[in-house]
């Protein structure tokens, strides 16, 4: 079992602090409660790999003595029941950041290319979508701008579920599509590229510091799908930070008060990303670097022609059966990023 590698430098300050509390001069620092606190709560939050390590162990030792088949059968079933804990509780601390149980923000931009991209945006638009379905999250539409001729300009919308955010935010980067093109006439291979950004839900607003003053609300008419009074009324909202120039905009409700509270969603989600970025100096940390929509800088690569199969440039996973990507089935990309691991899947 490979879980041990999250709780290596936990159990390395244990026996740290625990040779430093044996010292006898030990209670005579003043910074020794401070030390027994972290001691304590540092073996609280050990004791479930303990506890396994422990099963480990005892289940290696009936092993070596069991010499009846029917007692080597059920040890064989308890240690598939330990790798399965163990499995679980890797992904319990590999989603342990501290937005990772929070809902998801997912924005949609296409690269150049016009029809292309936009179309390709739409598709990836889809494939979370499903994922989201697949899991039996709930989505909400924040803004949709449909593309000239086909596809999105753009796409931004909420995943509420637990841990959302934590298995999604490494989505965080362009997305590249190698396909013959139903848009040329001649058949010809193209390339598309599009970018994500997943930002979690900043329901707390005193995370995020904003001055109202600093706010320019804008309203104006629908450009999306919606029924007759979305697109008559000025029912659409856009904020724009002053200091930063971000812009948060809302045009998929019925509601301008309604629009207005998920502008402001993002907005605080987005102001908060750049905070987060700003102090601790490595983009990557809050979700990636933000590069452009081109080549060279792409996080997953999605071939349909000549042959058939998705990769992910940072972890080496790979399928072969792009369908069904594209229909939702992304566990095993966010696996494979959660935990570090590369695998190979035809």
């Amino acid at each position: 079992m490979r879980y041990g590698g999250f709780f290596e430098e936990k159990i390395s300050r244990i026996s740290s602090l625990k040779e430093e509390v044996t010292d006898s001069l030990f209670w005579e620092k003043p910074d020794s409660q401070k030390k027994v606190a972290e001691l304590s709560t540092l073996e609280k939050g050990c004791a479930p790999y303990f506890s396994l390590e422990t099963e480990k162990n005892e289940i290696k030792e009936l092993f070596s003595l069991a010499d009846d088949e029917e007692i080597l059968k059920e040890l064989d079933q308890k240690a598939e029941s330990l790798l399965n804990k163990a499995n679980e509780l890797s992904i319990t601390y590999a989603l342990s950041g501290k937005h990772d149980e929070s809902n998801a923000i997912v924005t949609i931009h296409p690269g150049a290319g016009g029809t292309e991209s936009c179309d390709w945006a739409q598709m990836l638009l889809r494939m979370y979508l499903r994922w989201a379905e697949r899991k039996g999250y709930k989505t909400q539409m924040l803004e949709l701008q449909p593309g000239d001729g086909s596809g999105v300009k753009s796409a931004t919308f909420l995943i509420l579920g637990k841990y959302v955010y934590g298995w999604l935010k490494r989505e965080k980067g362009i997305h590249r599509l190698v396909r013959i093109s139903p848009f040329d006439a001649n058949k010809r291979r193209h390339t598309s590229f599009a970018s994500v950004f997943v930002m979690p839900e900043i329901t707390d607003p005193i995370e995020v510091e904003i001055d109202e003053a600093d706010l320019r609300i804008e309203t104006f008419r629908s450009s999306s799908a919606g029924g007759q009074h979305v697109n008559k009324t000025d029912s659409a909202v856009r904020i724009t930070h002053i200091p930063t120039g971000i812009v948060a905009s809302c045009q998929n409700e019925r509601s301008q008060y309604q629009n207005k509270v998920n502008a402001l969603k993002v907005l605080y989600s987005r102001l908060y990303e750049q905070q987060e970025e700003e102090r601790q100096k490595e983009l990557e940390k809050i979700g990636g670097e933000k590069k452009d929509i081109a080549w060279g800088s792409q996080i997953r690569s999605y071939v349909f022609q000549p042959y058939t199969q998705v990769k992910d440039h940072r972890t080496g996973f790979l399928v072969g059966n792009g369908k069904a990507v594209m229909d939702g089935e992304l566990d095993g990309f966010l696996m494979a990023e959660l935990m570090g691991s590369r695998h190979t899947y035809t």
